[in-house]
């Protein structure tokens, strides 16, 4: 077998009783970590730009859920806009090695399927470990070369998509070789919308979760896709500067489990500023640092950091703030954290977060650029008014499964961001707890996450 058929064929029938315990345990927590992101989109320009969209060019109604405006339409449009939504306040999983963050093209087509189809708790379990799994092998495959350019989770998270419908659906081996064909055909997401403070970042996660409905849809109904779509000499490693190591895709297929290696998110900004924000954090719980005390902050970084957050210099916008280096840290420094309530229009306009932000700047560490993508880690040293220098090194980010979030954490984390614009109400989010921490017990997830219609008096 070639290496994506090879993957293929073992996703296909992976069965929910060959999956450990502690992976559907985790499974269960990616699922509600990422619900609450989802709800917290409500409101975001670009969510309501596609709103919009399904509301023209899609039915009515229909049986799956927005999960932010509660409407019904079909499951191609629930996860496009439950998507977007999912990837709007920068809270959402990361899984590092792949640079992927799976739960947003993972999840709102599952749903979507599901609660257009009869699904139990335990089909849907499998069926998004094998999202996961085809996800994060693809950006491994793919590697630092194409993430350089390309958003990873644009492009691959169109095949964890298609993966986790195809389960959904039962496709057979072959049917599910095609619809990741035609998933890896439609891929896309560049990183140059950055340097605008554009919209498009969510647009990504949008489309990758629709696309990969779509492709495993038609697969079902005999469409066939290319069956080398990732290895294939004009697939995607030859046409989108990946690394094309095809090891990362076959490998250790049943021993490992590629979904307990992904990381949650503490803070509401972009991961690559999370080593360097747990690194200041020590210093002002530990030191007792003041913001007015700081001289200067130098943040020593991986490549990709100074990459991704380094073509942010002025942040015009929230979400551009939140790839920030400079403003991340400022927040740290003046208020002990970087939370999704701390990234406001009036924030970006305060002169002494901006101040702060300014004595901010990133430094290549040659040994902390080695070791990643496996690992994330950051050094931070703070040059004081008083002609002190202090240090601090993080090598395992809070959310990172050596330094993981409780349930209790989670469960705090997913009711903050369903509050943060009237996601869902505090009894709405304790049903919904109580529906995860049980899914497997389901026999139709569809109904268990199907939220009510807002009265004028809903949170």
């Amino acid at each position: 077998m070639k290496s994506t058929q090879q993957l293929c064929s073992y996703l296909a029938n992976l069965k929910f009783d060959d999956i450990p315990a502690h992976v559907v345990q985790r499974t269960e927590e990616l699922f509600l970590d990422w619900l609450g992101s989802a709800l917290a989109g409500r409101g975001a320009k670009p969510v309501e730009a596609l709103e919009r969209f399904a509301k023209i060019m899609g039915p009515s109604q229909g049986l799956s859920q927005l999960l932010t405006t509660r409407e019904t339409t079909s499951p191609l449009f629930a996860a496009l806009v439950n998507g977007a939504a999912s990837h709007v306040v920068e809270q959402d999983d990361l899984h590092n090695s792949s640079v992927f963050h799976p739960a947003t093209v993972v999840f709102p087509p599952a749903l979507a399927v599901a609660q257009a189809e009869k699904v139990s708790g335990k089909e849907f379990i499998a069926a998004v470990v094998a999202g996961y799994e085809m996800g994060i092998r693809a950006g491994e495959f793919l590697g630092l070369s194409h993430y350089k350019v390309f958003h990873m989770t644009g492009t691959v998270g169109t095949l964890a998509a298609a993966a986790v419908v195809s389960r959904l659906l039962k496709l057979d081996e072959t049917q599910f070789l095609h619809a990741i064909g035609s998933a890896g055909t439609q891929a896309a997401g560049l990183w140059q919308f950055l340097q605008d403070a554009a919209d498009s970042k969510q647009l990504h996660t949008a489309k990758a979760s629709a696309d990969g409905l779509l492709a495993a849809y038609a697969a079902r109904d005999g469409m066939s896709g290319a069956t080398q779509i990732l290895e294939g000499e004009q697939g995607m490693a030859a046409g989108m500067l990946g690394d094309g190591d095809t090891q990362f895709l076959t490998s250790n297929l049943g021993q490992r489990w590629a979904i307990t290696e992904t990381s949650f998110k503490f803070h509401a900004s972009c991961r690559h500023t999370h080593p360097a924000a747990d690194a200041l954090l020590k210093l002002v719980q530990e030191q007792s640092l003041k913001p007015e005390n700081i001289k200067r902050i130098s943040a020593r970084v991986y490549q990709a950091a100074i990459d991704v957050l380094g073509k942010v210099t002025k942040p015009q916008t929230i979400h551009q703030s939140k790839f920030s280096m400079g403003f991340v840290l400022a927040l740290i420094a003046r208020y002990g954290r970087a939370s999704v309530n701390d990234f406001t229009d009036e924030a970006l306009a305060d002169a002494q977060l901006l101040d702060l932000h300014n004595r901010v700047e990133m430094d290549l560490d040659t040994k902390i650029d080695a070791a990643y993508p496996d690992k994330w880690m950051a050094v931070v040293e703070v040059e004081t008014k008083n002609g002190k220098t202090l240090s601090a090194r993080v090598e395992t980010p809070k959310g990172d499964p050596g330094n993981t979030l409780s349930r209790e954490e989670i469960e705090h984390k997913a009711a903050t961001l369903a509050g943060f614009r009237g996601g869902a109400n505090v009894v709405e989010m304790a049903s919904i707890i109580s529906s995860v921490w049980g899914i497997t017990e389901l026999d139709n997830v569809g109904d268990a996450f199907r939220l009510g219609q807002r009265t004028a008096n809903a949170a």
